[in-house]
């Protein structure tokens, strides 16, 4: 009996350090050097420590981008905006016209697109007196029949280095009072 306690007990323990042991991690989430990479080109630090002002300045930027501000939450630092654009392409629709005659079905092809934006600010790490801002932008493709097509992160570096060269700006001619 004492022998069949002592099996069940090592059972046990056998069962809890299985338990501790590390599970890989799944490849969508390991940091690879391109995620890196991506991470540089959509973050930037500015000098200040107005977070408040630098929120203000970006919501501006992206409003004069034609983004609607869908979601502001001050004390997060996140603004989340959208705008809605036109994703017909001329030779798409040729083609997939053609061969849809030839399959004797309707032609779908991408009508419009969702463009979203999404910036979060933080204290900088790197610096005492820094904001860090970080923005992604994504877009949404859907077709004409109303389905979507293709859900991405868009990663030019000129989207990016256009967003923070006008948020630059806006936070200087703010800072001057312009």
């Amino acid at each position: 009996m004492r022998r069949r306690g002592l099996t069940v007990s090592c059972m046990i323990g056998l069962v809890a350090l299985a338990a501790c042991v590390p599970k890989p991690i799944p490849e969508d989430l390991r940091i690879t050097s391109e995620s890196l990479v991506s991470r540089q080109q959509q973050t930037r630090i500015f000098e200040t420590e107005d977070e408040a002002r630098v929120l203000a300045a970006s919501s501006a930027v992206l409003q004069d981008l034609g983004f609607l501000i869908d979601e502001s939450e001050q004390q997060l630092g996140l603004l989340v905006g959208s705008k809605m654009r036109d994703a017909i392409n001329p030779v798409e629709v040729v083609l997939m016209t053609i061969l849809a005659i030839m399959a004797k079905s309707d032609p779908v092809y991408s009508e419009r697109q969702l463009m979203r934006i999404s910036l979060v600010t933080t204290p900088s790490m790197q610096t005492l007196t820094g904001i860090s801002v970080r923005v992604t932008f994504q877009r949404i493709v859907y077709l004409n029949n109303g389905r979507e097509s293709r859900l991405e992160t868009l990663g030019t570096p000129e989207i990016y280095e256009e967003f923070f060269a006008k948020l630059s700006k806006a936070l200087f001619l703010e800072g001057k009072e312009l």
